[in-house]
């Protein structure tokens, strides 16, 4: 969430920044601002009436003591009694329309994001290894997936739905190594690690900016105020809603391994082939607090922490910047790995590591207690920044896409083979 304060200081700039994004938040920070406008001159209008209530109420009391007529006094005293009644039946409907309106605007993107439209701006920061090559067509990963139906679909879609998967067999033991080893690099770099709940309240995802904007991408229960959880970072990042950390806590990174759902609305034939696009799909979540001057430090180090695991794996990305009009609802600015996929030539999303600058914490409340060398304390929002390290099932689709052999056997990377006995499957 904007800090309403630094919109009132700099309305025109908040609006220039928000346009770069899409220029239909600029209505909505107009509608805003009138709001805000009335919000602010019923306060100072009730301010006002009961300091004229209280003097009133004072003069009535001295002329009863005297036995003087105090009439005027007391019809003044109901009227006011009445603008007030109204004033405060009004305020927390503006207080409301105020909260609403501020829980559908973006962060603002960071100075140095990129202006840009769509995905076709972003910029690419660099490439790392050598793109796979075959002396033969090499096969798609649902139809390597296929040869031995260890993913099935076809179960998958008499379980579920479809973008269902059955994993089986060797393939499902290659995930496991999967999550074991991204949990294993993310506690060597310091990240404590966590098993989690992956339903979570309304609550949660309002603090993280999943509400209301992406409510169609949830999946909920039915009769509760219960849901899904789309991705680790919901749960993680509100371990610590409502608290004040000591500043000596910070940075907190944390990690967790989980399963995420996703409804995908408005996805509808993409990526319908294989388990690129997941209703349900495995994660490794990174997630770090931390205060406002380590942040740009700690967003390059996770970002680098998620590309170390490609780099282990020896799978072929690019890293590339978002631009403003495809950055994320409460980014500030955004790193995406792309991992390289040889059947299709070209490289797909497999982490998007994000700085969130105090969006998050100030709808999340979490707060930390920085001390200066007088002594003194106040208490400010933390930065969070998170980030996939990595997407389970694209990561295992890049395995198999990037290993194979001409008769359709899967090499084991190097990193894995201490997590399974087999060197390849076949």
């Amino acid at each position: 969430m904007l800090d309403i304060k630094k919109i009132r200081q700099n309305p025109d700039l908040i609006k220039e920044l928000l346009s770069l994004r899409n220029p239909h938040y600029a209505e909505i920070l107009n509608e805003l601002l009138e709001i805000d406008k009335q919000y602010r001159e019923k306060l100072i209008e009730k301010e006002s009436l009961e300091a004229e209530r209280n003097t009133l109420s004072k003069t009535v009391g001295q002329k009863k003591s005297k036995g003087e007529d105090a009439d005027s006094e007391i019809k003044s005293l109901n009227d006011i009694k009445e603008k007030l009644k109204i004033i405060n039946e009004l305020e927390p409907v503006l207080a409301e329309k105020q909260q609403k309106l501020l829980l559908e605007l973006p962060n603002i993107p960071s100075p140095d994001t990129p202006y840009g439209k769509d995905e076709n701006d972003n910029k690419l920061i660099m490439e790392w290894g050598t793109k796979s090559s075959f002396n033969f067509k090499p096969l798609e990963h649902n139809e390597l997936g296929n040869i031995n139906q260890e993913l099935d679909f076809e179960r998958g879609v008499k379980l579920s739905k479809s973008r269902f998967t059955v994993v089986a067999g060797k393939l499902a033991k290659l995930e496991r190594a999967l999550i074991n080893f991204m949990l294993d690099k993310a506690t060597e770099n310091s990240y404590a690690e966590y098993s989690l709940p992956v339903i979570v309240n309304s609550d949660s995802l309002y603090g993280t900016g999943n509400l209301p904007k992406f409510k169609d991408d949830l999946f909920k229960i039915e009769g509760e105020e219960l849901y899904l959880i789309p991705t680790a970072e919901v749960p993680l990042t509100n371990l610590h809603r409502d608290e004040i950390l000591k500043e000596e806590q910070l940075p907190l990174r944390m990690t967790a391994y989980t399963p995420c759902f996703r409804s995908e609305a408005g996805s509808a034939g993409k990526d319908t082939r294989g388990i690129i696009r997941q209703h349900q799909f495995n994660k490794i979540e990174l997630v770090i607090l931390c205060k406002e001057e380590d942040a740009i430090n700690e967003h390059e180090r996770l970002t680098s922490n998620a590309e170390s695991i490609l780099q282990a794996l020896e799978l072929p990305y690019r890293k590339v910047q978002l631009c403003t009009g495809d950055l994320g609802f409460s980014a500030s600015k955004c790193y995406d790995l792309e991992v390289w996929f040889p059947s299709q030539e070209k490289y797909r999303e497999i982490s998007s590591c994000s700085w969130f600058s105090d969006f998050q914490a100030r709808r999340t409340q979490i707060r930390f207690k920085r001390t200066d060398e007088s002594g003194k304390s106040k208490n400010e929002f933390v930065h969070t920044i998170n980030g996939s390290g990595l997407a389970v099932g694209r990561t295992l689709a890049a395995i198999m896409e990037n290993y194979q052999t001409e008769d359709g056997e899967i090499i084991i990377p190097k990193a894995l083979k201490p997590y399974m006995k087999e060197s390849s499957l076949v």
